[in-house]
């Protein structure tokens, strides 16, 4: 039976998935109907969706299986409560790869103290600071999961000793892994540089507030390419002003795109990104979507599935 597999992406990318999707469904071997108007909603098996799509009210879909996020994160689907059938996160190669990358990169520039350098074109000869080895430089990471365990596996690769901390225990080679209240303090009483990759719920938002950033080691920098509401903001600006906090890297923010007039644009210690650790890559993306496809007709699990009680 040919299932029949709705596209409601963004318009402007139809073109691209619609070609890498036919490719990846030929090649996991399964009949797909693919399209990106609804026409008869109870005859669609599966949703490839974004939650700025139009579609909002999942209820006329009444022969779904599942939907199939192209986000990483779920906060825009709470409180929906016409999506009742499995929901998928998206997971994929690209967007893992590419974030292991971006943030290897910042922690790179915060260890070796590149900014010095960049910013220090004024006829000063600067030699007299030598950077540690990287085995010789805590990197904490706060989450574990598919994109922090894969920052955690490379920071580890490249020397540092890094400390992880998750909702449950992990046990990973090479990485002191640590859950729970007392082990979040564990992991910031040590970590001098720190990435925050842990999903947005009720009990990580304000995660790094005046308490939790006081347990950071004086002059500790923090990354944060996960979610924005993990930061109390006027708490890190505090720290930041006092000097506890020598530097923060902020790529997402509570609201984005991040207001011309917010004092992070013009913060001498805070580096504003827009958005950019890491983007779902279509070629990889498809990828992910076509073996869930694949998986549903078989009657297979779902990979990725979102956990509505934990809400991520």
């Amino acid at each position: 039976m040919t299932a029949q597999v709705l596209y409601a992406g963004e318009p402007d990318e139809w073109p691209d998935y619609q070609a890498e999707l036919a490719a990846a469904f030929q090649r996991v071997g399964v009949d797909v109907s693919l399209r990106n108007a609804v026409g008869d909603a109870a005859d669609i098996d599966y949703i490839v969706y974004a939650p700025s799509s139009p579609i909002q009210d999942f209820s006329p879909f009444t022969s779904l299986k599942a939907v199939l996020s192209l986000w990483a994160g779920v906060e825009a689907f709470r409180g929906n409560k016409t999506l009742t059938k499995p929901l998928a996160r998206m997971v994929e190669t690209g967007m893992i790869e590419g974030m292991v990358e971006w943030v290897l990169g910042h922690v790179m520039r915060y260890h070796l103290g590149l900014d010095a350098h960049v910013f220090g074109q004024d006829g000063v000869w600067r030699n007299d600071v030598t950077p540690p080895l990287a085995r010789q430089r805590v990197v904490g990471v706060l989450g574990l999961g598919a994109l922090g365990l894969a920052v955690a596996k490379q920071l580890r690769d490249v020397g540092f000793e890094v400390c992880g901390w998750s909702r449950t225990l992990k046990n990973e080679r090479g990485i002191a892994c640590f859950a729970g209240q007392a082990g979040l303090r564990d992991v910031l009483g040590k970590a001098e540089i720190l990435v925050l990759l842990v999903p947005n719920t009720a009990e990580t938002e304000n995660l790094l507030n005046a308490e939790t950033l006081a347990l950071l080691p004086i002059g500790a920098r923090i990354i944060n390419p996960g979610r924005g509401p993990l930061i109390d903001d006027d708490a890190l600006l505090a720290a930041l002003d006092s000097g506890h906090i020598s530097h923060a890297t902020l790529d997402v923010f509570r609201d984005e795109p991040l207001p011309v007039n917010h004092v992070y644009w013009t913060h001498p210690k805070v580096t504003v990104t827009p958005h950019i650790a890491s983007a779902t890559r279509v070629f990889t993306a498809c990828e992910t979507i076509a073996e869930n496809v694949r998986r549903g007709e078989a009657g297979e699990p779902f990979l990725h599935l979102v956990d509505r009680a934990r809400g991520y």
